[in-house]
């Protein structure tokens, strides 16, 4: 499976993707990617259904919000994990020039589309988040990596390799927004606090990774993993990548969480982040 393959910047340009590769053996699939998500990944229907599947999402109001509110004039944006475009036309609308990244080809012809019929322009790249190295470094002002994308990549090295990737293709004083699903909770429903018990056992066996979930029955798709975060570990990994944390905003299930005092760590359902690259180093 290529990792980068150049798209047209909108479907007026008639661009033609390569033939869908056949299911590799679990050896070869690429870097982060599981059974599960390769499925996801190469499921055409869930991708022409997707977006009024989350129609009214208050998670998708919440974090375009919280874009917004960083990425505060027109710059270069690079969003990791496009999907359907559903930040990249908004932005490119308000004059920003938008280059959105996904696995998923039809979700990246979804978003041709919806740019097409915007009138903007957009630049697609059919990529792998965690082999990012063809891309030149310092050339984006802004990037988001949103909707839990961080979470389904498979693997903590993995996951900060995408980390390494946005600080290093962000310029100085560049900031990137993300968003991830708070591990905790959990502790709200009988399921959550059994697997919370499980994963907890994990500790004591090499070579297992704390905070993997195996999600229910998605959009018709069996056997997704999705990695949930604790804040802090969210937070660290942001620093370890090299970047400042400028926000922190915990969510509840209807947007921002209310009562942050009272503990959030288990109320949030996620946590948006804004991470900056400095200014000067």
């Amino acid at each position: 499976m290529a990792d980068c393959t150049r798209l047209g910047e909108s479907e007026r340009d008639g661009f033609a993707m390569p033939a869908m590769s056949s299911s590799p053996p679990d050896w070869q699939l690429p870097p982060g990617v599981t059974r599960g998500l390769w499925d996801y990944l190469h499921d055409a229907e869930l991708a022409r259904n997707y977006d009024a599947a989350l129609a009214g999402s208050a998670l998708m109001r919440a974090d375009l919000a919280f874009a917004e509110r960083h990425f505060e004039r027109p710059g270069r944006l690079l969003d990791l994990g496009c999907g359907t475009g559903r930040l990249l036309v908004p932005f490119a609308k308000r004059g920003y020039w938008v280059l959105g990244i996904d696995l998923h080809e039809e979700m990246l012809r979804q978003a041709a589309a919806h740019a097409h019929r915007a009138g903007v322009s957009v630049h697609l790249l059919k990529a792998n988040l965690v082999t990012l190295d063809a891309l030149q470094s310092a050339s984006f002002d802004y990037a988001a990596c949103l909707f839990s994308t961080l979470g389904m990549i498979d693997g903590t090295d993995n996951r900060q390799r995408l980390l390494n990737h946005a600080y290093r293709l962000l310029r100085p004083g560049g900031k990137l927004v993300l968003h991830v699903h708070n591990r905790w909770f959990n502790m709200w429903n009988a399921a959550g606090r059994r697997w919370l018990a499980r994963d907890l056992i994990r500790l004591g066996f090499p070579g297992r990774e704390r905070g993997d979930m195996t999600m229910p029955v998605h959009q018709g798709v069996a056997g997704l993993k999705l990695h949930l975060f604790t804040r802090r570990e969210a937070r660290r990994m942001l620093g370890k990548a090299g970047f400042e944390v400028a926000e922190t905003m915990p969510l509840g299930l209807t947007g921002r969480l209310r009562k942050q005092w009272f503990l959030k760590g288990m109320r949030s359902y996620g946590f948006l982040l804004c991470g900056q690259r400095p200014a000067a180093e």
